[in-house]
């Protein structure tokens, strides 16, 4: 056991020698994969930030209906027994023109607009949660709401929501067609560099198969030479993106001073992460494997 750690070991330093005797070469194949891999990986990194942000969204439609600026007492409290007895209604929240005041004054930075205001030009409103969440039953009770009286305006608010989350289902798929096809360019581009390597060593070949080397060992050093060039590849394309994360922030920071946020763009999760690193020396290995495979067959001594 000792002894086939050691050769393996020996081989990789081998492998590093070779990497850091051509370190041009070397540092292009591997900011090409890198860039490749940092494509797919950023338009992951934006889709988990967008679908983070519908996360924080109320999961379940709701519907405002903001009542007219003259609605008295009276009025609120007959629409509140209607909302009561309708068949369609789940449950209901109602919030006063005053509470509404209130919540934007805390919640945003206008409470100089808002303190400077002669009177509140916000209206009653009521959030109504449906028991049927289907589109066109939503609509329905919505258009019914809207013809009830001292009913100003009637919002459904699940639809940019619901519309935000389609958009996320086809940037999802985005995702997945190109990290395929950068994924192949990335196995291609080992496929040549290990190509070119067995063709230069090819006289070193035919001498270690003479004198009784196996398939397996000469293979060996390919394969890690494959795997740790797409690992420097992983591990450039995550410093890619934890820059543009970084440089984004900073330019998100006075944005989201304007509008009273705290919006920022997260890095990927450990996890991912470590999955960006396997699946790039991976990707690495097998590019390497298939040309080993196909190039190494056609090398005998003579």
């Amino acid at each position: 056991m000792r002894a086939w750690l050691l050769q393996h070991a020996r081989t990789l330093f081998a492998v590093f020698g070779r990497l850091a005797h051509s370190p041009v070469a070397s540092l292009f194949n591997i900011g090409v994969i890198g860039i490749a891999l940092a494509l797919p990986v950023g338009f992951y990194v934006g889709l988990a930030n967008l679908q983070s942000f519908s996360r924080e969204l109320p999961a379940d439609p709701q519907i405002s209906l903001f009542l007219a600026l003259d609605a008295g007492r009276a009025d609120v409290a007959h629409i509140e027994s209607r909302l009561k007895q309708h068949p369609g209604v789940r449950k209901f929240r109602y919030v006063s023109r005053e509470q509404a005041l209130a919540d934007i004054k805390s919640s945003t930075g206008l409470a100089d607009v808002v303190a400077g205001l002669e009177q509140n030009p916000l209206p009653d409103a009521f959030i109504v949660d449906a028991r049927d969440n289907a589109p066109q039953a939503l609509e329905k009770l919505r258009d019914e709401f809207m013809r009830w009286p001292k009913v100003a305006h009637a919002q459904l608010d699940a639809a940019w929501a619901q519309r935000l989350e389609a958009v996320l289902k086809l940037g999802r798929q985005a995702v997945l067609i190109l990290t395929t096809l950068l994924a192949f360019a990335l196995v291609a581009i080992t496929f040549n560099t290990i190509r070119l390597q067995i063709l230069t060593r090819r006289e070193e070949i035919e001498v270690a198969k003479l004198i009784g080397a196996t398939n397996p060992f000469i293979r060996r050093p390919f394969l890690y030479f494959g795997a740790l060039q797409g690992l420097a590849g992983g591990l450039t394309a995550w410093a890619i993106i934890w820059v543009s994360i970084y440089l984004l922030n900073n330019g998100l920071a006075g944005l989201s001073q304007l509008y009273g946020t705290n919006f920022q763009l997260r890095h990927l999760a450990p996890e991912d992460s470590l999955s960006l690193f396997l699946f790039s020396a991976w990707l690495g290995w097998f590019g390497a494997w298939l040309s080993v495979s196909r190039h190494l067959s056609e090398i005998e001594p003579h």
